[in-house]
Parts: structure tokens; sequence; C-alpha cells
């Protein structure tokens, strides 16, 4: 009598499985030094998709995998230590899988920011002795379609307050989580101060991580779109009983989404034609740049005189338009410093940008450059360092243009 059978019974012998594990850990003596922890990477898929599907639903929260409505952002996070977490104790702080690198590191004892630099997340050991985590906001970036139906958008956790930003048209949807955990009601209209409130924190987010945002498909099908998101809007599917009765009402729009795609390609061009610049391998000309080698650096640094500056020597195996792409790390105080990235006669200037930690390193998008066949180079050169250092460099990419 399950919403689907065979989900539900793959589901108990996942359970199962995980017993034994448990319990072998529990027979060799291990489990007071063994940190389980049972996660997922998106919340549970409730649209027909393949067959056997949908395969369950989540009921009270909105839409599921791929979607960015609680359905989709809440899994289970269950952690076994035994002699450090109260057994059956229950958190409703709202984390994320990224609080789990610095929660690991530093239950073995580590200093997360002395390993690898500062991270996104934070150590979830108060929530182990039932204390609270320091405030602060939740934020999602998707800036794609999926094959489950949702559309490329942002989103927002600030308390109780959750915001929804669409990146096809800004449009925003602003919830009240606790008075409707089912995001059932945009606010936005009613509450539009508080909606620009967390967009604004969401846009700062974005900058501060390097975040690439969506760029206009000169071959979108307005008509498509609309029966595809619009006119049967998959983030709004209420299931039946079961999955079979659930089923009849979404094979057209099923049969809609597999023929917008059938028979194309992304047009992403293979990672095998990129041209990647290392730090390591860099022409460094100055006095204080040099490459720093730590696994948790690997970054060309100590770039505080402005007249250092590094170049490559590459070869473009063929004739074609290439974007150029550089990973970038600044600490705080130091943003602001002028910087050209000159391939052949061609320079692209760019601001470097504080990125809170010289560690803490983004992706940006400089610019396009034409290649011909054969050697080059490419110099990166500061013009300018408001701060007490220019910026931390890790690579530059070369990526062909489809």
């Amino acid at each position: 009598d399950a919403f689907n059978p065979a989900y539900a019974a793959m589901v108990e012998t996942l359970d199962e499985s995980v017993g034994r594990v448990l319990q072998t850990l529990d027979s060799l003596d291990l489990a007071q030094r063994t940190i389980v922890i049972f996660a997922s990477d998106n919340g549970g898929l409730h649209v027909l998709e393949s067959s056997g599907t949908p395969a369950t639903h989540n009921r009270p929260y909105r839409a599921g995998k791929g979607f960015l409505y609680e359905g989709g952002l809440r899994v289970p996070l269950l952690v076994r230590w035994p002699g450090h977490i109260q057994p059956a104790a229950v958190s409703d702080a709202p984390v994320l899988l990224t609080d789990l690198v610095p929660t690991l590191l530093a239950a073995a004892g580590l200093d997360p920011a002395k390993q690898i630099g500062p991270l996104d997340g934070l150590d979830l050991a108060p929530l182990f002795r039932n204390a609270e985590l320091p405030s602060r906001s939740l934020s999602w970036h998707f800036p794609h379609y999926t094959n489950q139906g949702s559309r490329p958008a942002g989103a927002l956790r600030d308390g109780p307050w959750k915001l929804v930003e669409h990146y096809e048209d800004g449009s925003l949807e602003l919830y009240h989580l606790l008075d409707d955990p089912g995001e059932a009601t945009n606010l936005a209209p009613a509450k539009p101060a508080q909606a620009r409130l967390l967009r604004d924190k969401l846009a700062a987010w974005r900058t501060q991580v390097g975040a690439q945002m969506p760029t206009p498909n000169p071959a979108f099908d307005p008509p498509l779109h609309q029966r595809l998101y619009s006119d049967q809007d998959p983030s709004t599917l209420i299931a039946a009983a079961t999955a079979v009765e659930t089923s009849p009402a979404w094979r057209g729009w099923r049969d809609a989404m597999n023929s917008a795609i059938k028979g194309k390609k992304p047009s992403v061009t293979p990672a095998t034609g990129d041209i990647r610049l290392l730090a390591q391998n860099a022409r460094i000309h100055g006095q204080t740049l040099r490459y720093e080698r730590e696994p948790n650096k690997n970054v060309l640094g100590y770039w505080t005189d402005p007249k250092d500056w590094a170049e490559w020597e590459f070869t473009a195996p063929a004739a074609g338009r290439f974007e150029v792409e550089i990973q970038q790390g600044c600490g705080k105080g130091s943003g602001g410093a002028q910087v050209n990235v000159t391939i052949d006669d061609v320079t692209l200037p760019f601001t470097v940008q504080e990125t809170g930690h010289f560690q803490q390193l983004i992706l940006r998008t400089l610019g396009e450059v034409q290649l011909t066949p054969g050697p080059h180079r490419l110099s990166v050169q500061p013009q300018s360092k408001p701060g007490p250092a220019v910026m931390d460099l890790r690579r530059i990419t070369l990526r062909p243009v489809p």
C-alpha cells in the first residue's frame, strides 16, 4: 500500500544495509571512534521521469529533486558518533552539506582553516552538544534547467524567510516557512522591501563566491517554454494516492520534455579542448611573487610588489575563439587591484575581487580572444595595488567557444 512499492522496497533494503554497517562497527569495537553520516544530495524525485517514477512525494513540502523549493532542498541528515552525540537527539537548525567538511576536520582534531583555508560551511559540533550555531543565511545557486522541470534560479533562507529568484526574468518569490512550509503563498508583492533585502543578500553572496550566471539562449522558444514550465508547472504537482495514479496526468508533459532534447547535445565544449595555464608552470618576473606549492594553496602568491608579473607560453592546437577564465583569491582589504591579462597583442583588463581570504578562490570570466594555431604568450601584469597584496592566482583557463 506504499505510494511506490518498488521504491519503498529499495528504501527498506538500504535501511537494512546501513544496519549491517553499524552492526559491524559495533562488533569490531570501532563505533566509539567512527562518525557515520547518512544524507542525500537532493529531495525525493516527485515527477514522472523514467520508468517506475514518480518515486515518491515530499508532502507537505513543495516540489522535489532539481528544485529550489523545500521539497528539493530538504534532505535526511543523520549522524551517529557514540559518546559525542546523545542517541535520538534531534535538532531543527538549518544546515548545509558543505558544513560536513569543517565538521569532520574538527572532529579529527584538525583546524580546518590551517588545513585548506576558509570554507563555506560551519563546524556542526555545537549541535552535537545541544548548543546553537552562529546566525547565518543559507544560499543556493542553480543556474540551469533540469530534467525534472525546474528553471534557472537562486534561493536564500534567512531565519523563517525564504526567497527564490528566477534568473530568466528576475522575478521573486518570498515565503515565510514557519507559516507556509509548503510555499503556497508568494508574499513578494505584499512585502517588496523584505524581498529586495533578501535579493540583495543573495546577489552579494553570488559575488563573493564568484557564481557564474546563465546567458540568454538565442534559440529560445517561447511557446515551448510556456508549455513545459507554465501551462503545467511541475513544481506544483500534487501527488495522488499512488505513483500509478499520479502518472497519467503528467505523461504528456514528460513526452514534451523528452521531445525537446531528443537528438540534441548540450552546447558544452569538452574539457579536453581547454588550455590550462597553472600557477606552478608560470615564468615569474619580480622580487616577492612566487609559487606556493602547499596543497591548500597551489597559487602564485606573495604578490606584494605591483611591479612583479607572470607569464606563460602555450600552443593552440587549432584556430578558434577562446573564453578566458581566471581563478583568483583576495584577502580582506586587498581588493580593487587593476590587472591586465595580455594574450599576444590583446589585453583583457579586470579588477581583482575581494573574496575574504587569499585561498578562498573564485572563477571569473574576463572575455574572449581569437587564437591562431601555434605558439602564444600570456602575461598577467598588475597596474595598481590599493591593498597589501594584489591577489593569489591558481590558474588561467582558455576554453573553446562553441
